[in-house]
């Protein structure tokens, strides 16, 4: 059963509630912290990188000694990496953050990393040298009172700090951490942003985290370095597209057809290239941008605007190789075929399938049997097929045993409105979910792989597998995917844009973690709307342009919260007319069905909840720790939650993490939880 459908509560909830919230952790707030001039930043919070100039190359740009002679950032660059570290002495949260980066500089050292000081406050010279002493900065320390250092990086704030590669990269940019904030002082940091991304960097990888917004004061010179920049080359500019949004599958042992490596591979496909991009073909992106702000997406590859511009007017030069100096460093690829990570158990479809040369293929339905003796938490899965060259598309379901021997549940099984266990696509064949979050998978179940392969010219053999990476303990968070499906869709002939919808409402709390629409050949558009308790209604996702050639999972880089009693509500719209080219018939009226011919609205959710099994277990015995401390009393949890000493306990007194549980004995539903609720 989905989750979304309802889960068993177990016993001692109100002891377990007390025991939660005894154990509590509380953040103690310090502020609001004030600075002068300008504006505050105020939280540490995921960008988008490459808007933000992660991945371009960063040119020479100098600022003054405190000594006065000018002098560029790099005459203080590090063998394996470079920080460079805006500070102020008369901005508060500058200051706050300023013994971090002495602490890391000192750690670092050792390793090649060498940090570039810049003083963007229009410090005096004696506050300057005041502050070098006082946290013992080694590294070369600038002032920039013109503003080029901060223009040529694109600045922001006072705090930023950017991590530049060996071949002038910026890999990562944004807050050190997030111990300090406008509002909040923590007493060590939850997330050490830089000193991951140094990490990632000395490991040959890139940061899982590559931007975030720097709490700090506005800095009011023009951050905009683009003019000072050369004209445009393929080192110094291009292949830096090309690794970060083509090389992952146009690359040796990749799924592409031909490789984007090196200089001759793109330029003899320049032209091409720079089409397809204008087309909105490459790379396969098709969510509609966002309204305003960076994409919500996590796994967003599509191109910014500069970078289409880069690109066209590299085309236009003539397509210049530049500098073999400026070129990036190269990325290194995993010789593992398991690059998710080694696998638990590896599972595959227990015969090859053979597929032709040529024509086309119905979708292929094989059961595989774990084996399992026990339920597992899986927390990470990846898919590889054998010939990935003719694999369209994979979807894997989990279903109980009983299933592998009757062709009309297998049928039901991939229906889709269940739910999917996992699923591929050529550059999307992994997920491996924090430390902490799982999906369950039964014991003694089976999995339905629904293979859709696309035949290339030659004749091959695919047998495809599916690795497992299993959750030592019980997750506190589960993960699980519905599908919104309707299954009563009717297309008329010749219809170019008919629409149809489907809707569901969400019966608990929750928060999704990604959207993968699923429709066939006549799909056209797809839409994910929330629609709130008020009444407002809110877009999630919008894909003008539906591509069943690329069947994408939409992955939020925060996930996105829903409540009990939202609804979501899933659009589509289809082609079924002569003018669309994959239409196989467009004099038939098209109704649901499983092959490419036939049609489906599937609109999956993947989201997680608290583990309420895991949290009442623990609960449980903290309860009867709370009891032998002095009892268990709504009195005691007002001592806890009552924020405004209003006698009551409102939900948004609670932290979210225990919302699931006040929803339980919030027995009238109204938000606010009384003593006569117990």
């Amino acid at each position: 059963m989905s989750h979304f459908q309802g889960s068993a509560w177990v016993s001692a909830m109100v002891a377990g509630l007390v025991a939660v919230v005894l154990v509590a952790d509380g953040a103690k707030a310090e502020g609001p912290v004030g600075g002068p001039g300008g504006g505050l930043v105020l939280e540490a919070r995921s960008g988008d990188a490459r808007e933000l100039g992660v991945g371009r190359f960063v040119p020479s740009a100098e600022g003054l000694t405190l000594a006065g002679e000018p002098k560029s950032w790099e005459a203080g660059r590090g063998e394996t990496a470079t920080v460079i570290a805006l500070t102020s002495v008369t901005c508060p949260l500058s200051k706050r953050f300023a013994p971090a980066l002495g602490r890391l500089e000192a750690a670092y050292a050792e390793r090649g990393v060498r940090f570039v000081f810049v003083n963007v406050g229009g410090d005096s010279g004696e506050a300057m040298r005041e502050q070098i002493g006082q946290q013992g900065f080694e590294g070369l320390y600038l002032e920039d009172p013109e503003g080029s250092v901060a223009a040529t990086l694109g600045a922001e704030t006072t705090t930023e700090v950017f991590v530049i590669d060996r071949a002038n990269t910026m890999v990562y940019r944004g807050a050190v951490n997030d111990q300090y904030g406008l509002r909040h002082a923590h007493d060590a940091p939850r997330h050490r942003y830089l000193r991951v991304a140094l990490d990632a960097v000395l490991a040959g990888e890139l940061p899982g985290v590559a931007a975030t917004e720097a709490p700090g004061c506005l800095l009011n010179q023009p951050t905009d370095g683009d003019e000072k920049r050369e004209a445009v080359t393929y080192t110094k500019d291009v292949s830096r597209i090309m690794q970060s949004s083509c090389v992952e599958c146009h690359r040796s042992g990749g799924i592409g057809p031909f490789t984007l490596q090196s200089y001759e591979d793109v330029a003899r496909r320049g032209r091409m290239i720079g089409a397809v991009v204008e087309e909105g073909v490459m790379p396969p992106w098709f969510a509609a941008d966002a309204a305003d702000g960076p994409s919500p997406w996590h796994n967003d590859r599509s191109l910014t605007d500069s970078e289409e511009q880069t690109l066209q007017k590299w085309i236009e030069a003539g397509m210049p190789e530049g500098d073999e100096a400026h070129a990036p460093v190269a990325l290194n690829w995993p010789e593992t075929r398991w690059t998710a990570g080694e696998p638990d158990v590896v599972l595959e479809i227990p015969e090859p399938i053979a597929v032709p040369a040529e024509g086309t293929m119905p979708y292929q339905h094989v059961v595989v049997r774990t084996g399992l003796d026990e339920d597992k938490w899986v927390r990470g899965f990846q898919i590889v097929p054998t010939a990935r060259e003719v694999v369209h598309h994979v979807l894997v379901f989990a279903a109980p045993a009983e299933v592998a021997d009757d062709p009309r549940k297998i049928r039901r099984a991939v229906s889709g409105e269940g739910g999917q266990f996992a699923a591929y696509v050529p550059g999307n064949d992994a997920v491996v979910y924090p430390e902490g979050f799982g999906r369950k998978l039964p014991a003694d179940s089976v999995l339905v792989f629904q293979l859709h392969y696309t035949p290339n010219g030659t004749a091959t053999h695919d047998q495809t597998q599916i690795g497992l990476i299993f959750s030592a303990e019980e997750p506190d968070y589960v993960v699980d995917v519905v599908g919104i499906a309707n299954p009563r869709i009717e297309i008329p002939p010749g219809a170019a844009n008919h629409e149809e919808r489907a809707q569901q409402r969400v019966p608990m709390d929750a928060k999704i973690l990604a959207l993968m629409p699923h429709m066939h050949v006549r799909g056209k558009a797809f839409r994910y709307e929330v629609e709130r308790a008020d009444g407002e209604r809110e877009l999630l996702l919008e894909v003008p342009r539906y591509d069943f050639n690329w069947q994408l999972r939409y992955a939020y880089r925060e996930p996105m919260a829903v409540q009990r009693g939202d609804k979501l509500h899933v659009t589509a719209w289809y082609d079924n007319s002569a003018e669309n080219a994959a239409n196989p018939d467009p004099t038939r009226t098209v109704r649901w069905g499983p092959q490419t011919y036939d049609e489906m609205l599937l609109g999956y959710v993947e989201f997680y909840t608290v583990n309420d099994a895991a949290a009442a277990g623990e609960a449980g015995g903290e309860a009867e720790r709370a009891t032998a401390a002095g009892g268990l009393s709504f009195d005691r949890l007002l001592e806890r939650f009552d924020a405004n000493g209003d006698g009551e306990i409102a939900r948004s007194e609670v932290p979210a993490r225990l919302w699931r549980i006040f929803d339980r004995l919030d027995r009238d539903e109204d938000g606010v939880l009384r003593a006569g609720d117990f």
